[in-house]
């Protein structure tokens, strides 16, 4: 699978970060997963629904109705009880997946490229950080498995919290100027 939005990287920077979810792999790889797992929950927990039945609700709402409206549709047409709703939210943000999140051929590609340019990669992404983080966990780095200790994260919801202005932190942090940086979004 290829992120269609990632071109072939010049290698003109210093600095590449990359946002993690449909940048780095398809967001919906891990949505689709705890889905299975909090329909697996949800039918152990109340015996009323099929995992598979919930699970595959869950990813047509989500495909065309998208992420935010997934649990209030399973909600109505399963007769689910809005406590459940911080299970899922539990489960998004802490999910033991049972498959690895495989990244786009040609991030892979081009990260790989990257690396053996010896250019520095970053994450820097939006989202709940506890979530993030264990999307992180779950990726298959594959051939980048060797370079994988040199990414730095970075959390955006976090930094504008503080009121620190990304793109010259970042510059800072990796001591270079501003316009050595690309941000992949």
């Amino acid at each position: 699978m290829e992120n269609k939005n990632i071109g072939e990287i010049a290698l003109d920077k210093e600095v590449y970060a990359f946002e993690l979810d449909d940048v780095l792999f398809p967001k919906q790889d891990y949505l689709l997963q705890v889905y299975y797992l909090f329909g697996s929950f949800y039918e152990f927990t109340e015996g009323t629904v099929k995992a598979n039945d919930l699970a595959n609700f869950m990813k047509k709402v989500y495909l065309y109705h998208g992420e935010e409206k997934a649990f209030d549709a399973a909600k109505e047409v399963f007769g689910i009880e809005e406590k459940y709703r911080e299970n899922l939210e539990r489960l998004k943000a802490n999910a033991q997946l049972p498959l690895r999140l495989e990244l786009f051929t040609n991030v892979k590609a081009e990260l790989n490229k990257l690396f053996e340019a010896n250019k520095q990669v970053a994450i820097l992404t939006e989202g709940n950080p506890v979530e993030q983080l264990n999307k992180l966990k779950f990726i298959d780095w594959d051939i980048l498995t060797p370079y994988k200790e040199q990414i730095k994260i970075y959390f955006v919801d976090e930094l504008l919290h503080q009121k620190i202005d990304i793109i010259p932190y970042l510059a800072q942090e990796f001591s270079v100027l501003e316009d050595s940086l690309l941000v992949l979004d």
